[in-house]
């Protein structure tokens, strides 16, 4: 049936579940027997992986499998979890949404970056707005906890929070590495393409009108393993 069909997306969400299962248990067992079997969850996984066109032909099975056994700790440090992201929306007095074309890829979003130790995720968002576009900004409210792999990102697993912030002052200023424009857009003009196919754009125009939104968040789906 169509909505049983699986999608890239899936494939990569399950290969990733896989890994996490698999490197968590690698980093606290202490079994021969376990890790053999942890070891082929991982290989298993890194077949998925390739097969959904995750890294687009740069690696091949054994490439991502090394990666992955590289990156196994030991005890709670080797427990796998989500990275965290920090998103800025942002608008000025003309109610346009602030945007930044990445570096890597070329595409447009609000600023965002990963979260650092030693700061709040607020903290953060201050900081990545001002690396990114030059734009000084103070935070409002968290309009959205989403995750990445739902949304169809291809790197590592992460969560997203995001927050609405209000310019304070700045000037656009594009970061010279991890930026190659920035911009003021109106809802009406937005720039293409947009990551995430543009699924938060009503959010983002919402909160900067102000409106009545509540934390946007992903759902539990009523199949974990197909969406």
């Amino acid at each position: 049936m169509p909505g049983n069909r699986v999608t890239d997306v899936d494939l990569i969400r399950w290969s990733e579940a896989l890994a996490g299962i698999a490197r968590t248990g690698l980093g606290f067992t202490e079994s021969v027997y376990e890790r053999e079997r942890f070891e082929e969850v991982l290989k298993v996984a890194a077949d998925i992986r390739v097969a959904a066109g995750h890294d687009e032909g740069r690696f091949d099975e054994q490439q991502v499998l090394v990666g992955w056994m590289e990156s196994i700790g030991e005890g709670v440090a080797g427990y796998v979890t989500p990275k965290i992201a920090v998103g800025a929306i942002v608008g000025n007095e003309n109610g346009e949404l602030l945007l930044i074309q990445r570096g890597d890829s070329g595409v447009w979003l609000y600023p965002t970056g990963w979260a650092d130790v030693g700061y709040s995720a607020a903290e953060v968002v201050v900081k990545e707005v001002e690396e990114e576009a030059g734009i000084l900004v103070e935070p409002v409210r968290l309009v959205a906890v989403l995750d990445g792999l739902q949304l169809g990102a291809r790197g590592l697993p992460f969560y997203s929070l995001v927050f609405h912030c209000r310019a304070v002052g700045g000037d656009l200023t594009p970061h010279p590495l991890e930026t190659r424009d920035v911009g003021w857009f109106a809802q009406t003009r937005l720039p293409e393409p947009l990551a995430g196919g543009g699924r938060w754009v009503d959010l983002a125009f919402e909160a900067i009108r102000g409106g009545p939104i509540e934390v946007v968040f992903d759902w539990p789906r009523s199949s974990t393993w197909r969406s």
